[in-house]
């Protein structure tokens, strides 16, 4: 199998081969902590996670082509930076009237609950900026050795012209870029980028040769990236919010110092919300304690990594129940064999979902695959096959386990959360229910069907009958 990947800078899908045999090395942009995180923010975070499970699955891929039959096998050393000094975060601070630094470090375990809540793999190192400005300092001086870089009035700019290849990723011609950035004293050129930041009266600083100050945003992840993994290593993530200025400048700036940096750039959509992105600044924030008091933590997960990572995703509360929903006929139709059956275990990935995920990550064909076992399980089961229905329930596990949503993983079954246990009990409770009813319904006794139906109904359980069987939810109140 040959893993395919888009890649932002050549602007077309790439065979991915990693640089080291045995081991892909993975960076992704994170946070900057200056607030509570938000759907939007997370959505990277749940994207390359899939990357990252997918390049690392050794298990067997059942009806594959090739003699291997396995995954890609790969150790995967997986980076996710923390920008904890910035100047988002010294204004929030200073609006609140509490120190920066505990400002920073109040949300940024805020967004690693985030992750943990939402089955996010912990990265296999997880740098803040301001633990790396020795790293900094030092690939400053590498680029004002080599004529990148200059001093001016205690700030480090990169001067842009001095890097032919400036605009590669972003394709920005020269004469239209616009950094965006605090102005600062002492650029030759406006167009310019900061590497450093002059100290500044209250504000934190350390210590380096052009005077005191702080880390511009950009310089921060070409000293963390290349220190952690190395000059050159195989893929940098982000949003794609991110190619420019941000990715932009990470790429002047480790090519102006010598490096070859990233060899794949890949970027995934945002969430949108009428249309717009969503961020702070609109005020269309939907945060992950609120999204969590909506569905579960997994079924939030499964609307934010159900559609293809480079595309859009427009969020509505439908959207998320639908989302929600379509989580339930997986969940339902695993737990559904292992009662009736006996222990599913964890199983192999089919051939067209190990494309699926091969053709760039493919989550929405891959999930259609699951569906479809889901479906053939379910007729399984109703036809008495029940050894064929546990085989495709250990594919489904399999398969939703590279997603991160397998239904009987600890994560999911035993998260300790009253609300979850209490949904688990509902789902056996009813279960029993729904399964008394089709009895009925194949005996045509319609009557005790319809009582079953009702008694439900009076309990505000809704029941819809699907191709998968029938599916439960709780009545929302209007």
């Amino acid at each position: 199998m040959t893993l395919r990947l888009y890649d932002t800078a050549a602007r077309e899908i790439r065979d991915f081969a990693p640089l080291r045999p045995g081991t892909a090395s993975v960076y992704l942009c994170g946070a900057t902590v200056q607030g509570v995180p938000h759907i939007g923010h997370v959505r990277s975070g749940i994207a390359f996670d899939v990357l990252r499970r997918w390049l690392a699955y050794d298990g067997p891929v059942e009806g594959a082509d090739d003699a291997r039959g396995s995954g890609h096998g790969l150790d995967v050393l997986f980076v996710r930076n923390v920008t904890d000094i910035d100047d988002k975060i010294l204004r929030k601070a200073d609006e609140h009237g509490r120190p920066w630094w505990e400002w920073a470090a109040t949300h940024e375990r805020e967004f690693s609950a985030a992750y943990d809540a939402l089955g996010v793999l912990p990265p296999s190192a997880e740098p803040r900026a301001t633990g790396f400005v020795t790293q900094m300092v030092d690939y400053m001086q590498r680029l004002v050795d080599r004529g990148h870089a200059y001093a001016a009035d205690g700030n480090v700019y990169f001067d842009v012209r001095s890097l032919p290849d400036y605009g590669s990723l972003s394709r920005f011609k020269l004469d239209d870029v616009h950094q965006g950035e605090s102005a600062g004293t002492g650029k030759r050129d406006p167009r310019d980028f900061t590497l450093w930041k002059a100290a500044k009266p209250g504000e934190p600083s350390w210590p380096t040769p052009w005077g005191d100050g702080r880390p511009g945003w950009h310089l921060e992840c070409s000293a963390m990236a290349t220190s952690l993994l190395g000059a050159e290593f195989d893929i940098h993530c982000g949003g794609m919010d991110l190619i420019f200025p941000h990715h932009e400048n990470e790429i002047a700036q480790s090519h102006g110092a010598g490096d070859g940096f990233a060899r794949y750039w890949l970027h995934n959509g945002w969430v949108t919300m009428s249309g717009e992105k969503m961020s702070k600044s609109l005020g269309n924030v939907v945060s992950i304690p609120e999204m969590v008091k909506k569905v579960r933590p997994v079924e939030l997960r499964y609307y934010l990594g159900s559609a293809h990572y480079r595309s859009m995703l427009e969020y509505s509360d439908g959207a998320l129940h639908e989302a929600a929903t379509g989580y339930r006929r997986i969940e339902s139709f695993v737990h559904r064999v292992a009662d009736r059956v006996g222990e599913v275990p964890v199983g192999s990935v089919t051939a067209e979902f190990a494309a699926a995920l091969d053709d760039d990550l493919g989550v929405p064909a891959a999930l259609a695959v699951v569906h479809n076992s889901v479906r053939e399980g379910n007729a399984a089961l109703d036809a008495g096959d029940g050894e064929r229905a546990r085989k495709l329930a250990a594919q489904v596990r399999a398969m939703t386990g590279i997603l991160g949503t397998d239904p009987l993983d600890p994560r999911w079954v035993h998260s300790g959360d009253a609300d979850d246990a209490a949904t688990a009990a509902l789902d056996v409770l009813i279960g029993a229910e729904l399964e008394r009813r089709a009895q009925a319904r194949a005996a045509k006794d319609w009557a005790t069907a319809d009582a079953v139906r009702d008694r439900l109904a009076e309990a505000g359980v809704e029941v819809t009958d699907t191709p998968d069987g029938a599916q439960w939810a709780l009545r929302t109140k209007d």
